[in-house]
This record gives structure tokens, C-alpha cells and sequence, in this order.
């Protein structure tokens, strides 16, 4: 194959929090008079796998073109299933649910459900706006159980302001919930499972709550994680863990960035535009909003016709 930068196709998600902020901070083409709060951009999951949005492999997922071809896309001679990221970018117009995911020994022990691991990169936040990322202070299950019973979750949560240009990192075990006012680039393992403890006592057009799975939120809940021992980072490398690697770049018009051949790398354009160049291939024009995958085997220059801010995820 001649490999070239992989564009891919947008999967929106209606959300009783969502809004239409990313039609107008991206020009996505979001339904109409919808409440979009998740833009699946690059995906590999059992109902929602990404396609390939340009160039020769067109209409074919990403996932089948890296079990096809894996030392071209991936720079490995295997690679395991699910392709092992998703990336989202997500509009909260309001209130997240107070949720976790579980870790591997979770699952296992629970023998159900995909652990998960994910940053939140603030593209833009409100005046005001925070997240509620672990606890105040350690707490027991037991206390921690009471306080969904009396409704008061909320008041065991650290909740924290937050800026634009900041990462948070937030391991499998994390509880966590986004405010109103963010727009957010997520970076996260393959997995949807979720877990809601408390839902801010909202309901839906029909008068419905949403779902909660207080047991399994509770033997998912990591009780000894407060904020403090999460790290906040604000440029340069923002993440280092076992599943993935998260950089932020910036660079003016006229500027290049030459790619190193023989690893994958995920570029999410944060503003700006541009293109990707090689000698032997059609340029590949990128705009904000857009998700890139550069395959292993694919030699060129990212070149920026505007001041361009981005994120490189790598595995």
C-alpha cells in the first residue's frame, strides 16, 4: 500500500447535556435543532468504528485497514484489537453525570466491562466553569454509599476551575464529572463503560431519569484518589501512561513539522489549518476540529498556513 494521512468521519452522539458548540467553534455538520454532545473521532467499538474520510481507502474503517495492513498503519507486525484509542471531542452545555469507569482488575473481578483511562484537554471553557475530578478527601465506601442515599455526592467531590490550554489526567477509577461551559478534546482507552452514581435529579423530555449503576460504581471507585494526586499540565508533554502519550504543539504559519517514519502518530487540530505533504502523495489539507491518523510507514511534513495548535497522541 502507499500510505497516506488517514482523515476520518465524525460520529455524533445526541446527549441530554450536549449543545451545538461544536458546529460552531469546528463547522461540524451536526443534525439540526439536536442536543450533539460527543463527536467520536476516531473510534473501534463493537457498534461505532470509524471510516476512513479520503484517498484511496475511503469508506473502509480504520480498524479493518490497520488489521490489513499493521507495519504500514502501525509501525508493528500485530496490533491488538480494538485499534487502542478513542478520541472524542465533547460539548458540555451542561452538567456531566457524576460517573466512573472501572480498571482491569475491576472488570475481571466483576467479569463484565472494558476498563478506562482518559484526559480531558479544555479547548475553551466558560467564565466559571469547573470539573470534579476525585475526592476532597479520601472517604469508605460505606461513606461514600451513604451520600448516594442522601443525595449528597456532590459534596465529597473536589471540584476544580478550570482554563483552556490545561490536561487532566484522569486514571480507570476516577470519579469525575464535566461542568457546564467546556469544550473538551478526550483522549481515552477503547472502551464505553460507564458507570453513573448521581445525575444532578435531571430527567429527560418524557419526565425519565437516566440509568444509574450505583453497585458497580461502587466497587469501581478508587475511594483514596483526591485531586491532588492527579496531574494537571499545561504544554509540553501533558501525558505519560502505559496506554497512550499526549503532546501539545503549537506553530506559526510557514512553519513545518517534519514526521519521524516508523510511528504511528494521531494529530487532533485544536485551531488553525494546514496540510500534510509528501513527494510521493496529494497533499492532505487538515482545518481545526479535524483528526488526523499518520500511519508508521508515511514520510512528508505537516506544513501550517495559519498559527496552529494541535495535540500528537502517540501509543
Amino acid at each position: 500500500m502507499k500510505p497516506y494521512p488517514l482523515k476520518t468521519v465524525p460520529i455524533f452522539k445526541q446527549r441530554i447535556w450536549g449543545g451545538q458548540k461544536l458546529k460552531k467553534t469546528f463547522g461540524k455538520d451536526l443534525p439540526l435543532d439536536s442536543r450533539i454532545g460527543e463527536s467520536w473521532e476516531l473510534a473501534d467499538l463493537p457498534q461505532d468504528k470509524s471510516l476512513i474520510a479520503n484517498g484511496e481507502f475511503a469508506g473502509q474503517t480504520l480498524a479493518a485497514l490497520a488489521e490489513s495492513h499493521p507495519e504500514a498503519i502501525t509501525g508493528r507486525k500485530s496490533f491488538p484489537k480494538p485499534f487502542p484509542l478513542l478520541i472524542k471531542l465533547l460539548d458540555a452545555e451542561d452538567v456531566l453525570s457524576v460517573q466512573v469507569h472501572p480498571d482491569p482488575e475491576t472488570c475481571r473481578r466483576m467479569g463484565r466491562g472494558d476498563p478506562k483511562t482518559e484526559c480531558w484537554y479544555v479547548i475553551d471553557a466558560e467564565p466559571g466553569a469547573v470539573i470534579y475530578k476525585g475526592l476532597k478527601h479520601p472517604v469508605t465506601k460505606e461513606r461514600f454509599a451513604q451520600a448516594i442515599e442522601n443525595g449528597t455526592t456532590a459534596d465529597l467531590l473536589a471540584k476544580i476551575p478550570v482554563k483552556p490550554g490545561e490536561c487532566h489526567f484522569l486514571p480507570a477509577g476516577t470519579v469525575h464529572a464535566i461542568g457546564t461551559g467546556l469544550l473538551i478534546a478526550e483522549i481515552q482507552t477503547p472502551s464505553d463503560t460507564t458507570y453513573r452514581v448521581f445525575d444532578w435529579n435531571r430527567v429527560d423530555k418524557a419526565g425519565q431519569s437516566r440509568q444509574l449503576h450505583i453497585d458497580e460504581a461502587l466497587e469501581s471507585i478508587h475511594f483514596d484518589v483526591t485531586a491532588e494526586s492527579l496531574p494537571v499540565a499545561k504544554g509540553g508533554r501533558l501525558v505519560d501512561c502505559e496506554y497512550f502519550r499526549v503532546d501539545k504543539g503549537h506553530r506559526m504559519a510557514d512553519r513545518q513539522l517534519l514526521l519521524r517514519q516508523g510511528q504511528m502518530q494521531t494529530l487532533i487540530i485544536l485551531s488553525g489549518e494546514g496540510g500534510i505533504l509528501s513527494a510521493q502523495i496529494e497533499p492532505v489539507e487538515f482545518t481545526a476540529g479535524d483528526c488526523v491518523v499518520i500511519p508508521a510507514s508515511y514520510e512528508g511534513a505537516v506544513m501550517f498556513t495559519a498559527e496552529t495548535e494541535y495535540l500528537t497522541v502517540t501509543l
